[in-house]
C-alpha cells in the first residue's frame, strides 16, 4: 500500500520540533518585579559627554605593533626655471623628471656633463663632416647639448625625437638658441615617425649613396629604453639593413645607442656563449658593431646616469634588468654584403623563431620541427650532390648554429617546394607597419 502523504516529509531532517505552552505568569509577581526594579537616573550635568570620552588604546607589544602610515602630501607645483637652455643640477633632476609611469620606468639618460661630451665625440669623432643627426629618446637632452658643443663643422643639423613634456620642456628652448636643433614631439619607436621625417622634408637635404660605400652623412643616435620595447626597437632597425629600408635607403648609415650591457652581451654573444639568441644571430648577419668608448669608464652607474639605481650595481656583471646595471655605448655599421638576401627577412624570422625553442637540440632532431615534412631538409644540406666542404654539420646544437649555418638552413628552407607559404613569426611589428 502506498502513501502519497509521506512525500511531504523533509528527507533530510533530524531534529523534532516541540511545541510549548505559554506560561501564566501571576500579576501579584510582575508587580512586585517591577517594583524592586531600580529606576534610570537622569543625566548628571557634570558627566562628559559622548565625544569628550576616548577609548584607551590597548597595549601592544613591540613585535606586534604596526607602522603608523605618514599621509600623503601632495607634491607641489614646481615652477620651471626660465633659462632651460642648461640643464638643472643633477641633485634637482627629480623636481622635473618624474622617474615612475609608463612615460618615466624605462627611460635612462646621461646626467653627467663630462660623460655626455665623452660619448657624443666618440659617436662623431673628429674627421666627421656635415653630418645630419637623428636623435631619439633624448631625454632631457644632457647628449644633445653635448652634440651641439662639438665643432660645429661636424654636424650640420640635430633632429631630435621626444615626445614626453617633462623632456620637452628642457628640449625646446635649444632650437630656440641653435638653428641647427629641430625638436619634434614624435616617438622615436613608431614606424610613423619616420615616415613623417620624409613626408614633411626633414631629410630632404640629406645626400643618397651607393650601398658599396658607408654614408657618411646621416647617423642616428638614442638611448635605448631599458624595457622589452628598447630591445624590440634595436632588432627591427637591424631587420631594415638588408631591405635597404627605413634610414638605410640613403645608403648604410652607423647607427650608435647607449644601452644595458645585457643587450650588449646578447647582441655580441659568440657560438660558446649561453647568452646567445635570435637577436645575435640577426645582429652578427647584418652589421659589425664595437664599443665606442671603453664599458669601465660608464660605471659606476650613478656617476654617470638618472634615474639613481634601484640597487647601485658597482661590477660589470649584469645580474637583472633594474636601474643600475652598468650602460655600454656601441655604432652598429651595416655589412656590405648582407647575407640575409633581400625579400628573406620573413624566412629567416620563421626558421630563427621556430628552432631557438629548441636551442639545446641538435639540428638533425630540431629541421623537422619546422613544417609537417620538413626532415627532407637534411639531404639539402648533407646530400652526396652538396661538396663536402659545404655541408651542414648536423651535430651541432642550435645555440652553437654560426651565421653561415643559419643562411645554409633557411637557403634550404627556401628551397623546399614544400614549405609554408605563410609565415605569421614575427619579431616585433606585423608586416604592414614594418620599418
Amino acid at each position: 500500500m502506498s502513501f502519497p502523504f509521506l512525500l511531504l516529509q523533509r528527507p533530510f531532517s533530524t531534529s523534532t520540533r516541540r511545541t510549548y505552552r505559554t506560561k501564566n505568569i501571576p500579576e501579584d509577581i510582575v508587580a512586585k518585579a517591577l517594583a524592586t526594579q531600580p529606576t534610570r537616573r537622569s543625566r548628571s550635568v557634570n558627566i562628559q559627554s559622548i565625544e569628550d570620552i576616548k577609548p584607551q588604546a590597548e597595549p601592544q607589544s613591540a613585535s606586534t605593533s604596526k607602522a603608523v602610515r605618514k599621509p600623503k602630501t601632495r607634491k607641489a607645483n614646481i615652477l620651471l626655471p626660465v633659462d632651460r637652455f642648461d640643464l638643472p643640477p643633477r641633485s634637482k633632476w627629480r623636481n622635473y623628471f618624474p622617474t615612475s609611469g609608463m612615460a618615466f620606468k624605462s627611460r635612462i639618460s646621461i646626467a653627467n656633463p663630462e660623460t655626455a661630451a665623452l660619448v657624443a665625440e666618440s659617436f662623431v669623432p673628429s674627421g666627421s663632416r656635415d653630418k645630419v643627426i637623428v636623435e631619439a629618446y633624448p631625454g632631457p637632452g644632457a647628449l644633445t647639448r653635448a652634440l651641439m658643443q662639438l665643432p660645429k663643422e661636424r654636424i650640420r643639423k640635430i633632429i631630435v625625437l621626444e615626445d614626453v613634456e617633462q623632456y620637452l620642456n628642457f628640449l625646446n628652448p635649444l632650437q630656440e638658441a641653435d638653428p641647427r636643433v629641430q625638436v619634434l614631439p614624435m616617438n622615436g619607436f613608431s614606424w610613423d615617425t619616420y615616415h613623417q621625417l620624409d613626408v614633411q622634408g626633414f631629410l630632404d637635404d640629406v645626400e643618397n649613396t651607393t650601398w658599396n660605400q658607408s654614408n657618411p652623412y646621416l647617423h642616428f643616435i638614442s638611448h635605448l629604453p631599458m624595457d622589452v620595447l628598447g630591445e624590440q626597437l634595436l632588432a627591427q632597425l637591424l631587420r631594415c639593413a638588408p631591405e635597404q629600408s627605413w634610414l638605410f635607403k640613403y645608403g648604410r648609415i652607423p647607427m650608435s645607442y647607449l644601452m644595458h650591457d645585457w643587450v650588449w652581451d646578447r647582441i655580441s654573444a659568440s657560438t660558446e656563449d649561453p647568452a646567445r639568441c635570435k637577436l645575435s644571430v640577426i645582429a652578427q648577419a647584418v652589421s659589425e658593431f664595437n664599443h665606442t668608448i671603453d664599458p669601465r669608464l660608464l660605471v659606476p652607474y650613478n656617476n654617470h646616469f638618472y634615474p639613481d639605481a634601484t640597487n647601485p650595481a658597482y661590477s660589470l656583471k649584469t645580474e637583472n634588468r633594474r636601474r643600475g646595471t652598468p650602460f655600454v655605448a656601441g655604432t652598429f655599421r651595416p655589412l656590405e654584403h648582407q647575407i640575409i638576401q633581400s625579400g628573406m627577412l620573413d624566412k629567416w624570422d620563421y626558421c630563427l623563431r621556430k628552432l631557438f625553442v629548441l636551442k639545446s637540440t641538435p639540428l638533425k632532431n630540431a629541421v623537422g620541427h619546422l613544417a609537417p615534412g620538413s626532415n627532407v631538409l637534411k639531404s639539402y644540406l648533407t646530400g652526396d650532390d652538396i661538396p663536402p666542404d659545404q655541408r651542414t654539420d648536423m651535430t651541432k646544437i642550435i645555440k652553437k648554429m654560426s651565421v653561415e649555418d643559419w643562411a645554409a638552413v633557411v637557403g634550404a628552407f627556401d628551397r623546399w617546394p614544400f614549405a609554408p607559404e605563410e609565415l605569421l613569426i614575427t619579431d616585433t611589428f606585423s608586416r604592414d607597419e614594418r620599418i
